[in-house]
């Protein structure tokens, strides 16, 4: 395995079936609820010489919502949160990458809900590696802290004992594997 940048230079596809896109939300204030997106598709352009010059996109089908919960899932899909019959994708779109001593800082333009937002998402390069059929694949792990606020997802209830249901901040996780493309 390898984590040698200059080999990482080439147009990568995410691998749907071993990527994982996931959440996490404060309920209640005293749990979280973990989720994840089942259905997305990205691709990386990636310059191992000049990380600066790589980018990346990024599409989720907002109704692949998935929190092992289907009234909670249903209640997500809904023009409560995410309203997925008007904004069937989420989207990411790169518009600066950052080079770090621990990896990657890549800033970039997150549309949810209908609303566009910078968001800057901290990278770290897992690694290169050959899988037995002669695939080239890398793998990244990336986190994010995101306001669902800012995204027009509003929808909440008081708590009698204080606090609200539904908390603010949103983590995002994002366990990346891509084939390279040749």
């Amino acid at each position: 395995m390898s984590t040698d940048l200059a080999t990482t230079t080439g147009t990568w596809t995410i691998d749907p079936t071993h990527t994982t896109i996931s959440f996490s939300a404060r309920h209640a204030m005293i749990a979280k609820v973990r989720g994840q997106f089942n259905e997305f598709t990205g691709t990386l352009t990636l310059d191992g010489q000049s990380p600066a010059r790589s980018t990346a996109d990024l599409t989720i089908m907002s109704a692949s919502i998935d929190t092992n919960n289907l009234d909670r899932d249903a209640h997500l899909k809904s023009a409560d949160f995410l309203d997925v019959d008007q904004f069937p994708t989420i989207t990411f779109t790169t518009t600066s990458v950052k080079a770090t001593a621990d990896g990657f800082i890549v800033s970039g333009v997150l549309d949810i809900h209908g609303i566009a937002k910078p968001v800057d998402v901290t990278w770290e390069l897992i690694g290169i590696n050959t899988d037995p059929f002669g695939a080239i694949r890398i793998g990244f792990e990336g986190h994010t802290e995101i306001s669902r606020k800012e995204f027009g997802l509003v929808w909440n209830v008081a708590l009698e004992a204080g606090g609200v249901l539904v908390g603010d901040a949103i983590k995002l996780s994002f366990d990346v594997e891509a084939v390279k493309q040749v």
